[in-house]
């Protein structure tokens, strides 16, 4: 004899199906690359072991991806999606793209990596989704660690912050939080040899924002050049477009400095 479950559950297990699911929808888009090839590429890296010169080997993979803004899909009142785009990339999703790969085991890890990259405790919303590039280093210091004062020898400045406040006292992101944050950063009229010699591959960098609510306005991440280092980043400059190379001196004059974080 067949068991009656109450129209009740059944709708309960319908909804809970149904939230499941959705919390597991994902967009990829891998552009030129072919699941072999970003196998290889991973399991290669791993044969690197200080991690910033892993992040160097990775990213150098991606130098001409072109620059494309609002990739990711969510909001206050739209349901997140884990969006794992290899076809275009924003300066931060560059950046959690590449931490990803730094710390996948396999290709198959990749996803798992981009969620705990991307969002506090791997949870996709749009709530746990980190917006800021100081949230990195706030939420989860395991992996990733502010050396902007160690770095800096004694030249930083510190200035708090009401991340998402702007000056008039609206939101810059609508249905997020305002959070109080000290944020260290490098002045570039302090930035000299000194500096730079304290500097290493595949830090990831931050160009401090002075305006009220934003801790920095770009990012990107140090390669070794030529005469110091170059910065790899994803670049929206008209005429531009793309991930590129650029000399990290010559990007900061005329902004106000950097902030500096490094993987463990």
């Amino acid at each position: 004899m067949p068991i009656k479950i109450p129209t009740s559950i059944l709708l309960l297990l319908i909804l809970l199906a149904c939230v499941a699911l959705a919390a597991e929808q994902k967009s990829v888009q891998l552009g030129r690359w072919t699941d072999p090839e970003l196998s290889r590429i991973i399991s290669t890296a791993h044969a690197i072991d200080p991690p910033g010169e892993r992040i160097a080997a990775l990213s150098a993979h991606f130098l001409t991806t072109p620059y494309v803004a609002n990739t990711l899909v969510g909001g206050p009142h739209t349901a997140e999606q884990l969006v794992i785009n290899l076809a275009g990339f924003d300066c931060f999703t560059f950046l959690d793209t590449i931490e990803a790969l730094r710390r996948a085991d396999h290709l198959a890890d990749f996803s798992e990596q981009l969620k705990q990259v991307r969002y506090r405790g791997g949870e996709v919303t749009y709530a746990n989704r980190r917006h800021f590039f100081s949230d990195w280093v706030a939420d989860d210091s395991r992996a990733l660690t502010d050396v902007t004062a160690a770095v800096g020898a004694g030249r930083v400045q510190v200035v708090v912050k009401q991340l998402n406040r702007k000056n008039d006292g609206t939101d810059w992101l609508s249905g997020l939080p305002v959070t109080r944050r000290e944020i260290v950063f490098i002045p570039t009229s302090a930035i000299d040899r000194t500096v730079v010699s304290a500097l290493k591959a595949g830090d990831y960098v931050g160009i401090y924002s002075a305006r009220d609510g934003l801790d920095v306005s770009h990012t990107g991440l140090l390669v070794p050049g030529q005469d110091g280092f170059l910065l790899r980043h994803a670049s929206s400059l008209n005429g531009v477009s793309r991930v590129v190379d650029v000399d990290l001196l010559v990007y900061l004059q005329g902004k106000p400095g950097m902030v500096v974080y490094r993987a463990r």
